[in-house]
């Protein structure tokens, strides 16, 4: 898949001050089962997210090198490029995107043991819609949701980065 699969655009239930602009936080959400993929966007955009889905990592890049976004979340086990790989790219490129990792085969203890991941959260699936929502907001609520510029990992640091990928 070239490019990630749009989701309809989000409608925030919020209240808006007159004069101030409103925009809902940008989420990419990429895993490789369809019906995870469908049932986590589907819930982000029930609560006022604006949302796009990827259903592998080559489609999430892309996405990342085109877009600005708030968060990543991302599963762990993927076919090609492995959520770690896809978090390890993003680090070396500096990338200081919030990123919650989700798993079915390493407990969110296992995956927080390297802290150089800088992850903002993870789950263990199959994850229920209220941990989905509460990990989301706590990851939000750390930091505006700005990209900046990080250290890469330890062992990484003297190597080139990776090329930016093109649509």
């Amino acid at each position: 898949m070239n490019k990630p699969l749009k989701t309809r655009a989000a409608r925030a239930a919020t209240v808006r001050t007159p004069g101030a602009t409103y925009r809902p936080q940008r989420i990419l959400v990429v895993d490789d089962d369809t019906g995870i993929l469908q049932l986590g966007t589907e819930e982000l955009i029930r609560h006022g997210y604006q949302v796009d889905a990827a259903e592998d990592h080559t489609a999430g890049w892309k996405a990342i090198q085109t877009y600005t976004y708030d968060l990543l979340i991302t599963d762990l086990d993927m076919p090609r490029l492995s959520g770690l790989k896809l978090v390890k790219r993003l680090r070396d490129e500096h990338l200081a995107l919030r990123i919650i990792l989700t798993s079915g085969i390493m407990t969110p203890q296992e995956l927080n043991r390297n802290p150089w991941f800088h992850l903002s959260g993870a789950l263990l699936k199959p994850v229920s819609p209220d941990q989905l929502l509460q990990t989301v907001q706590a990851a939000l609520r750390a930091s505006d949701g700005a990209r900046e510029q990080i250290a890469p990992p330890p062992d990484r640091q003297s190597q080139p980065s990776a090329s930016r990928l093109r649509l």
